[in-house]
């Protein structure tokens, strides 16, 4: 029986599947002659044409496993090879894939299509669920394509290897296989110390900083597992209990505030999202995450009315500065300027009157590149933005200094974003923002978002 509530999955998941694999794994290395896999041998490439010759599992599991320790051991002029190797040496047969063609332009029947899609297949996506029978196959393998990821700028033509490792995780990564947990201040300390290290968005300061996140009566904090990677986050979101719409981090944060009674809470502030494995990025977890935590909050807190986040605008600064590709009209471009020449130097320490000044002409800029700055796909130059507007937020208030951390103060100079989730619209504003992009947001922020129509400095 779990330590935890079911519902969020289990911490002392069965061993028996595991052991089972690895006896199976011991006795097949007896079996062979091995008493622990050929490490002296790394020779990758060899490695791995072996394990595609076999066809037995356990022999399979033997020679993965062989291949993983000698990865592992590889210098990175070898590991460079390899993938270059998966390009070269492991795509698909030319000549089975054109017999495969030629046979169903001849005859388009089922069992020729299948012929067609089994020959198309490039023999890497083999490979690497042949790999995976090792233990902690995929983990490895996720850690592999972080390798992959670091070669792709000096090697670009490496795309096709890394779009065979995302076909094969957004399978093994869908929601059936995630598993949702509550975390807080009693989660196993292994698991807390992944949230140190992973937190992406407003760094943890140790484990006090973590405590004051995680044990208050106010706050939540649930994240993202998958059986095969044990007790190691996918991803996770740290959530505060409030009785308003919050607008600064440094007060959500802050170590002297009052924790609220959970029965007063009206809203759910989604202060904190973070991907935990480099290797997975670009494979959709986040918004299966924010819909879960947003109906299993809903469920265990029917006073709650508003699902709301304050979120960094991480690509705003570089915008303002005029540092980015995208172009602007003359009359944004000197508004920028105007307001870039204001910021140099300590202004955030300024007199009432002018940080109202500052405020002024930086929310319509704000609000401008959240709603009219777009990437040549016609999507929002934000990739926060993006990704909220994509699970069918809208955007709703801006907030000016939300944020006085360093690295706030160097994204955004301060300012932050509400989306809120309104749960009988959510569906409706994802599909818009599919179809043809559009953004929904508030009357009064896309009025802001008009062009100034006076210099306020």
């Amino acid at each position: 029986m779990s330590r935890r509530d079911p519902v969020f999955g289990w911490w002392d998941a069965p061993p028996f599947i595991g052991e089972l694999v690895q006896s199976l794994s011991d006795r097949g290395r007896a079996l062979f002659g091995l008493s622990s896999p050929p490490v002296q041998n790394r020779d990758l490439i060899g490695l791995a044409e072996m394990i595609l010759s076999r066809r037995g599992e356990v022999s399979g599991a033997i020679l993965a496993e062989a291949f993983l320790e000698a990865y592992r051991q590889a210098t990175a002029p070898e590991r460079d090879a390899f993938m270059r190797a998966l390009l070269d040496r492991f795509g698909p047969n030319p000549e089975a894939l054109q017999a495969a063609a030629a046979a169903y332009q001849a005859e388009p029947t089922a069992p020729n299509i299948a012929r067609l899609h089994e020959a198309a297949e490039p023999r890497r996506q083999e490979l690497f669920r042949r790999i995976n029978f090792a233990k902690h196959g995929t983990a490895n393998l996720v850690e592999m394509r972080e390798h992959l990821m670091d070669m792709l700028g000096r090697h670009p033509e490496l795309q096709p290897v890394d779009l065979d490792f995302c076909h094969l995780f957004s399978s093994w990564f869908n929601r059936g296989f995630l598993m949702l947990r509550s975390i807080d201040w009693t989660t196993p300390a292994n698991i807390l110390e992944a949230l140190i290290r992973y937190e992406a968005v407003h760094d943890i300061d140790g484990w006090e900083d973590l405590r004051r996140r995680l044990a208050p009566e106010d706050r939540r904090c649930f994240g993202f597992f998958h059986p095969q990677l044990e007790d190691e986050p996918l991803i996770f979101v740290e959530v505060a209990l409030t009785d308003h719409l919050a607008s600064s981090v440094d007060a959500l944060l802050a170590r002297d505030r009052q924790p609220l009674d959970v029965q007063q809470a009206t809203t759910a502030v989604f202060y904190s999202i973070s991907n935990c494995q480099r290797g997975l990025t670009g494979i959709s977890l986040g918004n299966f995450l924010i819909k879960q935590v947003v109906n299993d909050l809903k469920r265990d807190l029917p006073k709650l009315e508003n699902f709301v986040t304050l979120s960094p605008i991480p690509g705003f600064g570089t915008w303002l500065r005029g540092e980015s590709r995208f172009q602007d009209s003359e009359d944004i471009r000197d508004e920028k300027k105007r307001l870039v020449a204001r910021l140099e130097g300590d202004w955030a320490s300024a007199g009432e009157q002018e940080l109202d000044q500052i405020r002024r002409a930086m929310l319509p800029l704000g609000a401008h590149y959240l709603l009219n700055v777009r990437r040549p796909n016609g999507r929002p130059a934000d990739p926060v933005a993006r990704f909220h507007l994509g699970n069918g937020a809208q955007v709703e208030r801006l907030n000016f200094l939300g944020d006085r951390s360093p690295k706030g103060m160097h994204q955004s100079y301060g300012l932050m974003v509400n989306y809120r989730y309104r749960l009988g619209e959510i569906e409706k504003n994802h599909e818009a923002y599919a179809e043809n992009g559009h953004i929904a947001a508030m009357p009064a922020l896309r009025k802001l978002a008009q062009p100034v129509s006076q210099e306020v400095f």
